[in-house]
């Protein structure tokens, strides 16, 4: 008799891009550089961990974008769940002297679910301790920055880093499983094509209330007794 071997990996395979960014009060000319972070239990099977897009300048129209565009393309295989992929940005431009200074850090775990997701990533600068060496790194053209952008899809030593908010990057992901649910992980596949900042399908179903809701029997009553109101002053009067 011919034993059948159950697999006891998943897979997951990531493709999309990092569509564009709005980083305000920036006029320069910026790019971006990629990495994946992942647990002990995830290995890369197939695809780029790092990448380095094309450097970009702001359109003339109204919304000041910052367009890259960069593809995104790997495949995860992985025994367990925990260590869940990130995918971490860093933006850099150059200064008023020319170096290339950090514009903005970022991070954003991989969707759970199957199927094409959109994602706005919130960016930040680290902050100098002190208003003197924030002098120095404008002079000198060393501004406060991560040794390894890895660090930010991590809360461990970083309790006492002072960061600032700056600016936010677009992403679309389009994620595949394989037998997830064979190993008793349970995912239902989710289309997220609404744009960004539109109201999330639980807020649209909150605001669609059935015809006859209880807040709705008590308005009409409510505008019955107005009429039986106003008409019992009318005849008062008369």
């Amino acid at each position: 008799m011919v034993e059948v071997e159950v697999s006891s990996v998943f897979l997951v395979n990531v493709t999309g891009s990092i569509d564009d960014g709005n980083f305000p009060g920036l006029t320069d000319t910026l790019y971006c550089r990629v990495c994946w972070i992942y647990g002990q239990d995830w290995s890369v099977t197939a695809g780029q961990e790092e990448g380095l897009s094309q450097i970009t300048s702001r359109s003339h129209d109204a919304t000041g974008k910052l367009v890259w565009n960069f593809p995104l393309d790997i495949t995860f295989k992985s025994t367990s769940p925990h260590g869940w992929p990130q995918v971490i940005l860093s933006v850099y431009g150059p200064d008023f002297l020319g170096n290339d200074v950090v514009r903005g850090y970022g991070a954003v775990h991989a969707p759970l679910a199957p199927g094409r997701h959109r994602a706005r990533v919130a960016m930040f600068v680290p902050e100098s301790t002190s208003r003197l060496q924030k002098l120095a790194g404008w002079f000198l053209g060393r501004r406060p920055e991560f040794v390894d952008p890895r660090v930010v899809g991590s809360g461990q030593g970083r309790e006492v880093t002072r960061v600032r908010s700056q600016g936010f990057i677009n992403i679309t992901f389009n994620v595949l499983t394989k037998d997830l649910a064979r190993l008793g992980y349970e995912t239902s596949p989710k289309e997220t094509g609404m744009p960004l900042g539109s109201s999330s399908p639980m807020h649209t179903a909150e605001k669609q209330r059935p015809e006859n809701s209880l807040e709705d029997i008590q308005e009409e009553e409510d505008a019955e007794e107005a009429v039986l109101s106003a008409g019992i002053e009318n005849l008062s009067t008369k």
